[in-house]
């Protein structure tokens, strides 16, 4: 691999007297569209779960849309990438190729695959582990350095018990990557975050079907536009120190805390999966033992590492002084990142008070939800939230509950609670 990663950190590394944690924010940028030592590209596998649950056919425009999105995401696919089509029913079962199986995209196998697609029916429950065990069965018999897998559904997950659906995704998680849409009015936003934050993928809604092909274009053409895969965010703490948490805080939020992988006891990696030509932050928050003033400290050094190679590496440093002015200065990207990580926690609370009827707490948490969205001009929020309140004042937080809401308003607003937005460059001057 050349190395075309490249890194930035924000903190503030003065802490007062006594004072122990450390908050940095670190961008990590890959550039280039070939990132590695040769031209060839990392080969891959993917596998697309289509509902065919009977809802998809009303109306008949969601089932018609969704033949049209995978046949788009087949053409996207490279020579050569092996593939296969899951309809994913109460059951899980073959589209293309017959047998539990993948095969190779050739111009041959794209066009039969296509149409065994047109010839899919809408009839049946849904069982979205299911589509996800028969997905994992796929991958493990390929060696593909990116295995990514994309899943539409319609509907909740209501013939599998949560046990179940759980205990699949808990036999998946490093195996593969899952992007899994939401479409119409009836699908859980809390499932989809659930599947996008166990398998390191996206999770989204589209209110129109004919939204469809172009957002299978879009992850197909992700998926085949990587270039490093099993990157890993590496962090090295200093002894008697403690990793707080360790997120990704944009283009989403993830906590990848719990998903820590020890290298040696004072070196842990956590899971980014591969990358493209993107750029994306990390939240790290350390714990250290207190120095003297004056003194300055390694508190932690974060890399990014690939088959062992590291990629890009900056310094974490913590200085302690007397100098309340040095101490008590914010840094504009930790205090805006802070805030995006409580706007997605506020929202996905007030929803879930919410439907439990706790009007209180719903309103509440909703208001701090707009207040934060106007501070950090989240404007894509502020509009999601007003469709599930009626804002009296953003800047306060004062809101009314909306006494009619559609499910899909609400599922939207919770699906795409974790989409963050940069620190605007006046707000960093200032």
């Amino acid at each position: 691999m050349t190395a075309q990663f490249s890194a930035e950190i924000d903190q503030n590394e003065y802490l007062p007297e006594g004072g122990r944690v450390v908050d940095a924010i670190i961008t990590v940028t890959a550039q280039g569209g070939d990132l590695r030592d040769n031209s060839q590209p990392l080969t891959a596998a993917e596998v697309i779960m289509v509902d065919v649950s009977g809802s998809m056919s009303m109306p008949a425009k969601k089932i018609a849309e969704a033949k049209k999105a995978t046949a788009v995401a087949i053409d996207t696919l490279r020579d050569g990438v092996a593939f296969a089509v899951i309809a994913g029913t109460a059951g899980a079962h073959m589209v293309y190729p017959g047998d539990a199986k993948m095969v190779p995209a050739s111009a041959q196998t794209k066009a039969e695959a296509k149409a065994a697609v047109q010839r899919l029916r809408a009839d049946g429950g849904t069982a979205i582990g299911r589509w996800l065990d028969l997905a994992n069965y796929l991958f493990a018999g390929q060696q593909a350095e990116v295995k990514h897998a994309i899943l539409l559904t319609d509907g909740q997950n209501q013939h599998e018990s949560p046990e179940d659906f759980q205990r699949v995704l808990d036999a998946c998680e490093g195996k593969f990557v899952c992007d899994s849409r939401g479409v119409g009015e009836d699908w859980v936003a809390r499932e989809l975050r659930l599947i996008a934050s166990t398998l390191l993928g996206t999770a989204d809604g589209l209110e129109d079907p004919a939204e469809l092909p172009a957002a299978f274009q879009a992850m197909t053409e992700g998926a085949m536009g990587k270039a490093v895969a099993d990157v890993s965010l590496r962090v090295w703490s200093p002894a008697g120190s403690t990793i707080k948490f360790v997120k990704q805080v944009y283009p989403q939020v993830e906590d990848l805390t719990a998903r820590r992988t020890e290298v040696s006891g004072r070196i842990g990696d956590y899971p980014t999966g591969a990358w493209g030509a993107e750029s994306r932050d990390y939240h790290v928050s350390i714990e250290v033992e207190p120095d003297v003033v004056g003194e300055e400290v390694l508190a932690a050094r974060v890399s990014l590492v690939s088959g062992g190679q590291v990629l890009t590496e900056k310094l974490v440093l913590a200085r302690w002084t007397d100098d309340t002015a040095l101490s008590t200065k914010i840094n504009p990207q930790v205090a805006h990142y802070t805030g995006q990580a409580e706007l997605a926690a506020v929202i996905q609370e007030g929803l879930e008070a919410r439907d439990a009827g706790d009007i209180e707490t719903a309103t509440a948490k909703l208001g701090r939800a707009v207040q934060i969205a106007n501070e950090s001009g989240h404007e894509g929020t502020a509009k999601l939230l007003a469709r599930v309140v009626d804002v009296v004042d953003a800047p306060a937080g004062t809101v009314r509950l909306k006494k009619q809401v559609s499910g899909v308003d609400a599922e939207l607003t919770n699906v795409r609670s974790t989409v963050t937005v940069r620190v605007k460059k006046k707000q960093e001057e200032g």
